[in-house]
């Protein structure tokens, strides 16, 4: 048995809360996407190829997957707060380390750290979530959150390729730590521990090995987690090809990059506020059965537009903004249904949530990367063929058996 906390007492507290976590967790896509039009000034600057820059990003999402399985553990025996903490701290000081690199192997090393950094508020801050709001009200929360994460990747982009005209691209990593210290600020005076005394859990690795091994073999979790993750995966590809193909291939400019960036984050956002009414409607599995099949038409659409080359631009720019608005509706669904029945080690199962979704971004970015984008075609092809995968995890390992008739 578990014993839940109250939820918040008003709904400005409440809204402060899931804004404060939203910030928590919207690091990784800030990291992500406001360098992301300095690629190929990056390439210049540090006279390299444009496959040792995507090598940054990987590098940030290899750590980003892996460094979670760590806070995870901590925060369920020591709270949920000063993990938090130490975590943002990280992120502030190799964010003003990354500015200061002399050569693309310095900002590899950098954007390691700064994700293991940033790992720590995504793993507390969907822990927090199950500490404070019970399971029928997760997905609502989960959904509310993705409003503030959704904002990130909308702005991200448009905000880096101005502070790159403006300034330089060093100062798009001294905007990041400035984030990083006004959030750290938040969680120290704004947000309560959550983490009940008597919850805590054991920091044996015995202990922590037979979470982690209940949580992998359990269908509850690994289902929900490998649609999610896999789908997620399809994303990164996109975020990883996206600057050259877009910039270099179909010709727009840093700026109109990042206006269609903040399109598709628009259609995000948008299809996760639509997910916190029909998911108390339908409920969570009801949305993802009908989310991904979507998604399965979308990728088909992908593959003519993108790989066959029907419909021009437009053949490769509506595909994938109708892929990241899917994942509006996946992204707050799978990650309800796979805390749900793990209040008591909550923090290990948003750890291993978050690396295993992670981990399979990182994997296909780093693809992605070996792959030449002088055309669409392999973007096209690696983002539609991720989001078949998912829908097809989802009908395996997900749905629920029909009654027979």
């Amino acid at each position: 048995m578990t014993s839940a906390t109250p939820a918040p007492a008003s709904r400005r507290r409440a809204v402060e809360l899931i804004i404060i976590l939203g910030a928590m967790t919207a690091f990784a896509p800030l990291s992500i996407d406001m360098y992301l039009p300095a690629f190929p000034t990056l390439q210049e600057a540090f006279d390299t190829t444009a496959g040792r820059i995507q090598l940054t990003l990987s590098s940030f999402f290899i750590a980003f997957a892996s460094g979670q399985m760590l806070y995870g553990p901590l925060a369920d025996r020591f709270g949920r707060k000063k993990p938090a903490l130490f975590g943002l701290g990280l992120f502030v000081l190799t964010s003003i380390g990354c500015a200061f690199a002399a050569t693309v192997e310095q900002l590899m090393v950098l954007r390691f750290l700064q994700a293991l950094g940033a790992g720590g508020g995504v793993v507390v801050a969907r822990a927090m979530v199950r500490d404070l709001f019970p399971p029928s009200e997760a997905v609502s929360v989960f959904s509310r959150l993705m409003l503030v994460i959704g904002i990130a990747p909308m702005l991200a982009p448009l905000l880096g390729g101005y502070l790159l005209i403006w300034f330089d691209w060093q100062a798009i990593f001294y905007f990041l730590a400035l984030c990083g210290l006004l959030c750290a600020l938040a969680v120290q005076f704004r947000l309560k521990e959550s983490l009940q005394p008597h919850m805590a859990q054991s920091l044996s690795p015995r202990a922590i090995a037979i979470a982690y091994g209940r949580l992998l073999a359990d269908r509850r979790f690994i289902g929900p987690a490998l649609v999610g993750g896999l789908s997620i995966a399809g994303m990164f590809v996109y975020i990883t090809a996206s600057p050259f193909v877009f910039i270099e291939v179909l010709g727009l400019s840093p700026e109109t990059y990042g206006w269609v960036f903040g399109l598709n984050a628009f259609g995000f956002i948008a299809a996760s506020q639509v997910n916190a009414r029909l998911g108390r409607r339908f409920g969570p599995d009801g949305v993802l059965s009908v989310s991904n099949l979507v998604l399965a038409l979308v990728g088909l659409a992908l593959i003519l537009g993108g790989a066959l080359g029907i419909g021009g631009r437009y053949g490769v720019f509506l595909p994938i903004i109708g892929y990241i608005t899917c994942l509006g509706f996946i992204m707050p669904n799978t990650a309800a249904l796979a805390m749900a029945p793990f209040g008591r080690n909550a923090g290990s199962a948003s750890a291993l949530l978050g690396t295993l979704q992670f981990g399979l971004a990182a994997a296909a970015s780093a693809i992605a990367g070996t792959f030449s984008h002088e055309t669409p075609a392999a973007l096209s092809l690696m983002v539609a063929g991720l989001g078949f995968c998912g829908t097809l995890a989802y009908f395996l390992l997900c749905r629920k058996a029909r009654p027979v008739v």
